[in-house]
């Protein structure tokens, strides 16, 4: 069976992370998974913890147009090495959260991906070695307002909003090298995205390697890994569910900005 690791809200409001045991019972341990975390005697019966995005990281780091078909589709070329952005750590969201649509945006859109999860430092790295420095993966949502993205000069307040990269629900320490990406909108059974990861412009070794060279990854670190073709409308009252082969499922759904208090 695979090994999934969660971060959870325990019922006094307390935070850990743990392994989640086929039964949904949470084993909790006593720090990160990724720095030596062990059990600690203590299980959670399942309804009495929230699931929490799986890590908390110092940064996250996206990769624009890293699959060709989605390239063509946003009009634009396929870059010749990798197109970085940064979403801030407020944008962190956890499986099931509701996002909240930003009042300065008429078009907001989803983005499924595969997220990589950093286990150790990481500066200066090669391909040939990226591989030791990541502990395991999960599913991200690069959660775009497009109309600001095309208007601003650069990508960070289209990216930016808070909510606007959930991560889930688990973190796995391996997945297949052709894994299947779906997102599915609502209740449609079609995906909305369909293709397999192998298909990446930059695979994720090129891209860890990379980055590492303008800038040292830490543990719990996320490295957004580009999203296919078909990204599309996440409106108000939408509910967007990314699948990935051997991880699991990633659901959000959208809400309108509370009214102000008179």
């Amino acid at each position: 069976m695979v090994q999934r690791f969660v971060r959870v809200r325990l019922q006094d409001d307390s935070v850990a992370y743990g392994h989640l045991e086929i039964n949904r019972t949470v084993t909790l341990l006593n720090q990160a998974p990724w720095e030596a975390g062990e059990p600690i005697g203590v299980s959670l019966d399942p309804g009495s913890y929230q699931l929490l995005a799986p890590c908390q990281p110092s940064k996250i780091i996206g990769v624009g147009r890293n699959y060709v078909a989605h390239a063509a589709e946003m009009q634009s070329t396929v870059p010749t090495e990798p197109l970085l952005f940064l979403k801030p750590p407020t944008t962190v969201a956890g499986p099931d959260q509701t996002i909240v649509y930003p009042l300065q945006s008429q078009q907001v859109e989803y983005e499924g991906e595969l997220a990589l999860v950093i286990g150790k430092p990481c500066h200066n790295c090669m391909p040939d070695v990226a591989h030791r420095y990541v502990w395991g993966y999960t599913i991200a949502n690069d959660i775009t307002a497009r109309d600001l993205q095309r208007t601003d000069a650069q990508w960070t307040r289209g990216k930016g909003f808070d909510g606007f990269c959930p991560l889930g629900p688990w973190i796995v320490r391996d997945i297949g090298n052709s894994a299947l990406l779906q997102t599915y909108r609502n209740d449609d059974p079609t995906p909305r995205q369909k293709t397999t990861i192998d298909t990446m412009v930059f695979a994720p070794e090129r891209l860890v390697a990379y980055i590492s060279q303008v800038m040292t990854l830490m543990p719990g670190d996320i490295i957004l890994t580009g999203t296919p073709a078909g990204v599309g409308a996440f409106n108000v009252g939408d509910r967007i569910s990314v699948t990935i082969e051997g991880i699991g499922t990633l659901s959000n759904t959208m809400a309108a900005q509370p009214q102000p208090e008179p």
